[in-house]
């Protein structure tokens, strides 16, 4: 008969504490990992998926009833120990590669059709984007789900572990066992968040990324290392462990790199220059569309165009003019949004003695003022000619800042302005929501001088028709005599913008009555007639418009319009159907 396999001989009193003071540590340390892991998947699977809060609540939810599955099956794991120190290996590796898996998948699905149509010479009006291109489109979609998933069915699998662990080394069943696992759990998730915003938020998405797999992979080795005696067969545990060291290294001398190629690879045009600030991720690109031709410079954010250099003076001469045209006076202009400059090169035009801009992104200001220290030379100079160096006008005052908080702080200063003009982006996730509510605009409506007006940069009329209904309602119901009006931009098709005044006549009617146009130098673009003429909709456009409703804060109204045009008709609008159909 074998002899029974050797038990560690029974630990003192001494050694129990510092097993449990170890093992304690680990636990908090693991649980601030684990949320860093939860709000890095959320941010990035919202940059490169766009709509990026609810695709973070999604992310934060999937992983949340992952780790509860998680946590159900530990109890079939075998021998506590090993599985422990395996478990900690695999988060690492799959914390550490999960973004270059995401941007590989996203950029393979993207460059795809552009790759078939090198491969067989087509002509670049055949589309390749059949079956198979979107069944590719809708795995890459899938990906950071699936990896999100994954990572949070193992993190939830540590809680159990250790109290298996713990309980094991004791001998005994620990009354309190589990509330002092999830006691140190709570602590160090909390401390995890604290990390994240002050430190993770300015840190490159993949070092951050690195550096949590690093914390991962040093506490599976000093878990190997102190509990050698109940990890009799480890050599693969080691090698595995230092495998996983020398994937990190490599990651991080390289990673960045393959990160940054593949994020170029989903653009058709040439990437300029790209940054991730705390809030978005900036893109810079470059088309050349002839000899003797201007280059075509675009900005993206989060994968979305927000302009291009060919007619981004159409999208702003109709959001800047036809306020300004409308307000009695042009001296003292407010700006909500507009980080790029664009919007304030044109109000400077009308001379004001004074120009406030809010922008909640101050890393966006740097780069389109020349500040930006990591950007090139040639960058700025050309972001520099392109918004003609307004942040450098010194009659221009920056505030940093979400406009919700600060537009509160310039009520309390008693502030007013002779004209407002909102250019934020459209309301595609519900954190913007608060920005285009009742409550936003009349807190604006008490910075707005009585005889001047208001602009509202207010999504496509004819692609999100409801949303553009409802921002101009919206206003109304804040106590604005309240207008739209619509025009064609070609990069972004058919365009649509607020404007409302507080007394008096109608925004138009004093568009009507203005000579300030006959000045040539206001305006190269626009004509008063041209002006005019956008306010004019179809016959049966609003005819719908009372089942529309307005939106409050907290409502989401707004929100749930947008996705519903997007979501539900991919953006087309059909002339005479009921949008509610």
């Amino acid at each position: 008969m074998s002899a029974p396999p050797s038990q560690p001989p029974r630990k003192s009193r001494r050694e129990l504490i510092f097993h449990d003071i170890f093992l304690i540590a680990v636990m908090a340390t693991l649980a601030g990992c684990g949320l860093i892991y939860e709000y890095l998947m959320a941010h990035y699977a919202g940059r490169v998926l766009g709509a990026l809060e609810s695709t973070l609540y999604a992310m934060i939810g999937l992983m949340i009833v992952a780790m509860g599955v998680g946590a159900l099956l530990a109890k079939w794991l075998p021998c506590p120990f090993k599985s422990f120190a395996w478990l900690e290996w695999a988060i690492a590796s799959l914390g550490a590669t999960a973004l270059i898996i995401i941007s590989l998948s996203i950029s393979l699905a993207f460059s795809f059709p552009a790759y078939l149509q090198d491969i067989y010479g087509l002509h670049p009006s055949i589309t390749t984007d059949g079956q198979v291109v979107q069944g590719l489109a809708k795995i890459a979609k899938a990906t950071p789900f699936v990896i999100g998933g994954l990572l949070g069915l193992m993190i939830g699998m540590e809680i159990p572990l250790i109290a298996r662990i713990r309980e094991q080394l004791h001998g005994q069943h620990l009354e309190h066992n589990l509330g002092t696992i999830y006691g140190a759990d709570y602590i160090g998730a909390g401390i995890g968040a604290a990390i994240w915003v002050l430190f993770c938020l300015q840190l490159p998405v993949l070092v951050a990324a690195l550096s949590t797999a690093l914390v991962n992979a040093l506490i599976g080795i000093a878990f190997l290392i102190k509990y050698r005696a109940h990890l009799p067969q480890r050599k693969a545990l080691w090698l595995a462990h230092l495998s996983l060291l020398v994937l990190l290294a490599a990651l991080a001398g390289g990673g960045a790199t393959w990160m940054d190629n593949m994020h170029r690879a989903l653009f058709k045009d040439k990437v300029l220059y790209t940054k991730i600030t705390p809030y978005q991720h900036l893109t810079l690109t470059e088309r050349i569309i002839g000899a003797g031709l201007p280059k075509i410079t675009s900005l993206y954010i989060n994968g979305r165009l927000q302009f291009s250099s060919n007619d981004e003076l159409i999208y702003h001469s109709y959001l800047t003019l036809p306020p300004l045209l409308a307000s009695a006076r042009q001296e003292k202009i407010l700006v909500i949004g507009g980080g790029d400059g664009l919007a304030l090169r044109d109000i400077l035009r009308w001379q004001p003695e004074a120009v406030t801009l809010i922008d909640l992104d101050g890393e966006m200001i740097a780069l389109f003022s020349g500040d930006d220290p990591e950007a090139p030379p040639a960058i700025s100079a050309r972001l520099l000619q392109l918004n003609g160096a307004a942040f450098r006008d010194e009659r221009v005052e920056v505030i940093v800042g979400d406009a919700f908080v600060e537009v509160e702080a310039l009520l309390s200063a008693g502030r007013h302005f002779d004209t407002i003009i909102v250019d934020l982006p459209d309301p595609s996730h519900p954190d913007i929501n608060k920005v285009y509510s009742t409550f936003f605009y009349l807190r604006l409506k008490q910075l707005l001088s009585a005889d001047g007006a208001i602009g509202i940069q207010s999504t496509s009329p004819f692609h999100t028709q409801q949303a553009f209904i409802s921002i101009g309602k919206t206003l109304q119901a804040a106590g604005f005599t309240s207008e739209q009006y619509h025009a064609n931009v070609p990069t972004f098709g058919e365009w649509g913008w607020t404007i409302g005044t507080l007394r008096g006549g109608s925004a138009s009617q004093r568009i009507a009555a203005s000579e300030a146009l006959n000045d040539a130098a206001l305006s190269d673009w626009l004509s008063k007639p041209q002006i005019l003429a956008a306010f004019v909709f179809s016959p049966r456009y609003f005819a719908d418009a009372k089942q529309i409703k307005i939106n409050t804060l907290g409502s989401h109204q707004l929100y749930q319009y947008h996705q519903r045009a997007w979501k539900q008709h991919d953006g087309a609008f059909f002339p005479g159907q009921n949008p509610f159909d």
